[in-house]
């Protein structure tokens, strides 16, 4: 599966709109800046306790990377499992993470769906590539390329590389969709605009071959 959204959420409006939450942001971005990721994931355990879905998960993240506190992939997902709540779209997708690779939890493909699904619908390319890719692997889900199709648009129409070279490669074995070659060397094409240099080698494959 995809590897965790390593984004660390700074600025004031990410932790919320009052003037101590500004506050709390302001320092962890400026010990975060300056190394001091010990300092910085204090102001994130400041910000979550304060219900900041945002602080919690940045905490998570700097649980999974080892920044400031021990590495523990479990509280990393505790973390993002109260940033979720939160609806931080991003603290989803990162939990989805965990269960699908049995980071810090038991590995559960269900979950891992749900997860995804709520990033999804909280506006998360990225969340909706990787449950386009449960649909196709049938992990978690039943195997569904209609569903694959539909989860690989939203993710290609959120600017997600991934997505659109996914939307290319259903159009190009009919999976889901008819098969349409010209079809997939446009979502190839997309693909490769976002800098998904398989989508580029597609593309010109396809170039080649007269479409």
């Amino acid at each position: 599966m995809r590897k965790l959204l390593i984004l660390v959420c700074l600025a004031g409006f990410c932790f919320g709109q009052t003037a101590a939450d500004f506050d709390i942001a302001k320092k962890a971005d400026e010990a975060y800046e300056k190394g001091d990721y010990q300092k910085a994931s204090n102001y994130y355990q400041k910000g979550c306790d304060g219900g900041q879905a945002a602080g919690c998960f940045n905490l998570g993240l700097s649980y999974a990377k080892g920044e400031g506190v021990k590495q523990d992939y479990a509280k990393a997902a505790e973390y993002y499992q109260k940033a979720c709540k939160g609806r931080e779209a991003t603290g989803c997708y990162n939990l989805g993470v965990l269960y699908g690779d049995g980071q810090g939890v038991k590995q559960d493909y269900v979950k891992a769906a749900g997860y995804y699904q709520k990033a999804c619908d909280s506006g998360s390319a990225l969340g909706c590539s990787n449950l386009g890719i449960l649909y196709h692997s049938g992990q978690g889900v039943k195997q569904d390329y209609f569903k694959t199709k539909e989860y690989f648009q939203k993710a290609c129409d959120g600017e997600n590389a991934l997505g659109c070279r996914n939307v290319g490669v259903l159009y190009y074995t009919g999976k889901g969709v008819k098969q349409n070659y010209q079809t997939a060397k446009q979502y190839y094409g997309k693909a490769c605009d976002l800098g998904d240099q398989a989508g580029c080698d597609n593309y010109k494959f396809l170039n080649i071959q007269g479409y």
